[in-house]
């Protein structure tokens, strides 16, 4: 009978042999877990050599003959949501403490439809008998912190009564938490401890309670706080190691235990924490601390000025419960690299993904810890508690092969499945400080776990560390504001681009990145921050960010400016970006001459009469004058047209521009067009002088032994607004090359104040195709079989 005694029957199953199974392999050193792959090994051969004989016709597996029939409940809890971090932590500990006390170690849960499902072979009135009759509280004991309840002086009183009402107590399932007071007890005075650890001796305390704890008080100091060369580490889940600001944890938790537990005050509150039910709500004196900022209440909390607490004690119990599945421990890269402190799914806070949400600062004043984010999992498979807790023990984000410790990083972690397997979605809390000392923890978004190409446009921003440094120059005090505001803006973009397709947030990324290197351009202070400029981009940001719009496709054509010239043997490429900022002729590092820059805060029109100045200019000196204006791509005629008339966006044309000349091997699909446009007929007069003259020869239109190079007087005069004296020029420039145009005189421009303009329009580069349409006006045929493809105005 004896012996019987020791049985223990559920391994004598199919489902407890196999856990038994995991759990002695889980045990098992690497070096015998190596061994015993090497003997499955050689026994598969053997198998397979005997299926391979004669005989092997006979052998048949057998068929089951058994089945469980053993049945499961699914219990829906309702009062257990991934918002607020009580509620979530509510779900974990439900299932930890079914699968570990209530005799059900194959009890799994899952989220779904924003609630927690637990799968036990339980009933739901069976539940809520376990935890009023059976619930056995973990002892939650920190003698480092304030309030612990084991030393004297007024403001130990509350934690210390309630743990001598436990302790004093004879209720058998608080047998645990009353050795652990002794043991604390013990340990106080054995290492002479008769009054709270000043911070010099905290950190012995800390080791010492480490050591010398029995092991099922682990997991509680793991999720408090962990240990490293440099000191000690607090987890923002727990705030500083079981308190926050001037409050304590572990005295809640502990006088809850004696109103829930010793005093039997609250049995009908259990059912609505679980299931939400529609009984009188509980409110009790117990502040809810960072895990429920609604239940906090205080000034704008309810319909009225202000609102009183409204901790249900369970919900408290139960929240910081599941804390004990949250496990941090310090980590090492090599052998000779210094330890990091790792806590599942913490990341340091960046800007992004809520509008008005833009963390200050890391570590506010006065702030005993930094401001930190975390994400939790949901997840909608059936899971056992054995991988919920290998999930929080071991569950980490990686980016590229690393863990992430950034929010952006790890929503880009999301959107490439850096993530673990089964997860589904990711709801994302925010420490951030209030009143005092005191931090909520603020939900702030719920990320879908799914993949987006779009975000691994992200990766280029990573080269020569360069968002890194953006980052960090933007937390600084020292930095420009308009720097820090940029660099807020960019983390909001590229949050946007990782979470979902987007062509506006690959646009806006684009725009913000061109004027964050006009910033820096601007400041030495930045550009020794961040030594190098913007790094090339992949073509995929123009693709992506291309959404068929005028503004795009002019942006597209002047971001493609270049013309090559060779100077001493040497083969030189002048394109769009060292106009803009000062940086080499590649854009791979700052050029402190900056000589070629001509663009500033102006219109855009003022702007491209500057750029077209000093291309000209530098196109002379090079040789390369008759390729002024060549471009890889261009525009439309109804693009020109709209821009003309006024009808873009000026601001975004000169943006994308500059985030678009940072893109290498840009090569768009040309934009064609068949609509009539009513583009002046002044326009067609001068553009030739502004069109690369490989393309008008390329069209047939210009011989190879003549030349059509742009005159300096021509955008003098149209910067002057003299239209009529520009028109004059290239009238006389076409008739001396024998063009055959139509009439004797040059036509007349009544408008006054399209000069500017009209210079800005003319610089913009057209597409083959439409510069054959325009040019159709100017061909060499006589005037009267002239068959015009475009309308013009006058």
């Amino acid at each position: 009978m004896s012996e019987q005694n020791h049985i223990d029957w559920s391994k004598t199953t199919f489902d407890g042999s196999r856990r038994e199974q995991l759990r002695r392999w889980r045990a098992l050193t690497l070096r015998e877990r190596l061994e015993a792959l090497d003997r499955l090994t050689a026994h598969a051969e053997r198998t397979r050599a005997m299926a391979a004989g004669p005989q092997a016709g006979g052998v048949r597996e057998p068929t089951p003959g058994y089945r469980n029939n053993r049945g499961t409940n699914e219990i829906v809890l309702h009062g257990c949501t991934p918002t607020p971090l009580a509620s979530y932590l509510k779900a974990l500990a439900v299932l930890r403490l079914v699968a570990e006390q209530a005799d059900d170690p194959d009890a799994t849960g899952c989220w779904r439809n924003d609630v927690f499902v637990l799968s036990t072979r339980l009933k739901s009135e069976e539940l809520l008998e376990f935890f009023l009759e059976r619930y056995q509280p973990t002892p939650l004991v920190a003698p480092w912190g304030a309030r612990s309840g084991f030393f004297s002086g007024s403001s130990e009183r509350t934690a210390r009564e309630a743990l001598s009402r436990i302790a004093n107590s004879s209720i058998p399932r608080l047998e645990r938490y009353r050795e652990a007071i002794r043991l604390v007890q013990n340990l106080l005075k054995k290492h002479g401890f008769d009054v709270k650890a000043s911070d010099e001796r905290k950190l012995d305390l800390l080791s010492i309670c480490r050591s010398e704890l029995p092991d099922h008080i682990l997991p509680w100091l793991d999720a408090c706080y962990v240990l490293t060369a440099e000191g000690r580490k607090f987890p923002p889940l727990l705030g500083t190691g079981g308190n926050e600001g001037s409050g304590s944890y572990v005295s809640g938790f502990a006088q809850q235990v004696v109103a829930c537990i010793v005093d039997r005050g609250y049995d009908y509150a259990i059912e609505t924490s679980l299931f939400a039910s529609n009984l009188p709500l509980v409110r009790t004196d117990q502040t809810p601390g960072h895990f429920s900022p609604p239940d906090a209440g205080g000034a704008n909390a309810s319909t009225g000025f202000d609102d009183d607490t409204w901790t249900n004690p369970w919900d408290y119990l139960l929240a910081l419960e599941g804390t004990l599945l949250f496990a941090s421990s310090a980590t090492r890269r090599g052998e000779f690299s210094a330890p990091s402190f790792n806590f599942p799914f913490v990341v340091s806070p960046l800007a992004g993904g809520t509008a008005g949400y833009v963390p200050d600062e890391e570590r506010p004043k006065k702030a005993k810890r930094q401001v930190m984010e975390l994400w939790l999992p949901l997840w909608q498979r059936m899971c056992p508690l054995d991988e919920i807790r290998s999930l929080f023990s071991e569950g980490r984000a990686t980016l590229k092969g690393r863990v992430v410790s950034k929010g952006l990083d790890f929503a880009r972690a999301i959107a490439q499945l850096g993530i673990d397997r089964g997860i589904s979605q990711f709801q994302r809390f925010s420490f951030l400080m209030r009143n005092g000392q005191s931090f909520f923890a603020t939900p702030i978004e719920r990320y879908e776990v799914c993949r987006n190409p779009q975000a691994d446009l992200i990766d280029d921003l990573d080269r020569n560390d360069w968002l890194s440094r953006v980052q960090r120059l933007g937390r600084d005090d020292k930095a420009p504001n308009a720097f820090r505001g940029l660099a807020n803006q960019l983390d909001a973009a590229l949050f946007a681009m990782a979470r979902r397709v987007d062509r506006q947030a690959v646009e806006q990324t684009l725009r913000l990145l061109g004027r964050i290197e006009i910033v820096a351009a601007r400041s030495s202070r930045v550009r020794e921050q961040v030594p190098p400029p913007l790094p090339m981009l992949t073509p995929g940001w123009a693709r992506r960010a291309d959404d068929g719009s005028a503004e795009f496709r002019i942006a597209t054509a002047l971001a493609r400016l270049s013309f090559r010239s060779g100077v001493d043997g040497k083969r030189v490429v002048l394109g769009l970006r060292p106009h803009l900022v000062p940086v080499r002729l590649d854009g791979r590092s700052w050029d402190e001459n900056g000589g070629l820059v001509c663009w500033n805060a102006g219109t855009l029109e003022r702007n491209l009469a500057q750029l077209l100045h000093r291309r000209r200019l530098e196109a002379i000196r090079l040789g390369a004058e008759d390729e002024l204006l060549a471009s890889r791509t261009g525009a439309t005629l109804e693009d020109v047209h709209h821009f003309f008339e006024g009808g873009t966006d000026d601001r975004r044309i000169a943006e994308l521009a500059h985030g678009l000349a940072c893109v290498e091997c840009l090569e768009l699909d040309p934009p064609k067009s068949d609509i009539p446009i009513a583009l002046p007929s002044a326009y067609g007069l001068l553009k030739p002088f502004f069109t690369a003259e490989s393309m008008l020869r390329a069209l047939d239109w210009l011989p190879r032994d003549r030349s059509l190079r742009l005159p300096a007087e021509i955008p003098a005069r149209l910067v002057a607004d003299d239209v009529e004296a520009a028109l004059r020029l290239a009238w006389q420039r076409l008739r001396a090359l024998g063009i055959k145009l139509p009439g004797r005189q040059p036509p007349c421009y009544p408008r006054r104040g399209d000069g500017p303009r009209l210079l800005a329009a003319l610089v913009i580069p057209l597409t083959f195709g439409e510069t054959r349409r325009l040019l159709n006006r100017l061909d060499l045929a006589p005037e009267t079989e002239l068959e015009p493809t475009i309308e013009t105005a006058d």
